[in-house]
C-alpha cells in the first residue's frame, strides 16, 4: 500500500508562493509517476502536473511558466512549486501517484487546500 500526505497548503495573497510536499509512505517509490490534481468547489477535479519515474514533467496549460513539480527519491517526497499564483488557483491539491506500466493513478492523497485571495 502506498500512503501519500500533502502539505504546505495555506492562505497567500495574488502573486504570492506556495511549496506542497507530497510524503508517500511504502516501498519503491522510484516506480511511480506522481501527479498533481486540484479540485475547486464547485466544479471537476482537474489535473495540474506530473513526473514521470524518468523525472519527465507535463503542466495544465494555466499553470505553465507559474509551478514547477519536482521529485526527490531519496526523500519519497513529490513538490510543487506554485509561483504569481492568482485568486482562480484556491483548491484542495490533491497528490497522486501509479505505476510506470499504468495509465490511470492508483493512489491519491487526503488534499490540502491552498486560497489565494485577491
Amino acid at each position: 500500500q502506498v500512503q501519500l500526505v500533502e502539505s504546505g497548503g495555506g492562505l497567500v495573497q495574488a502573486g504570492g508562493s506556495l511549496r506542497l510536499s507530497c510524503a508517500a509512505s511504502g516501498r519503491f517509490f522510484s516506480s511511480y509517476h506522481m501527479g498533481w490534481f486540484r479540485q475547486a468547489p464547485g466544479k471537476e477535479r482537474e489535473f495540474v502536473a506530473g513526473i514521470s519515474v524518468k523525472g519527465g514533467s507535463t503542466y495544465e496549460d494555466s499553470v505553465k511558466g507559474r509551478f514547477s513539480i519536482s521529485r526527490d527519491n531519496a526523500e519519497s517526497t513529490v513538490y510543487l512549486q506554485m509561483n504569481s499564483l492568482k485568486p482562480e488557483d484556491t483548491a484542495v491539491y490533491i497528490c497522486a501517484a501509479r505505476l510506470g506500466y499504468s495509465a490511470i493513478y492508483d493512489y491519491w492523497g487526503q488534499g490540502t487546500q491552498v486560497t489565494v485571495s485577491s
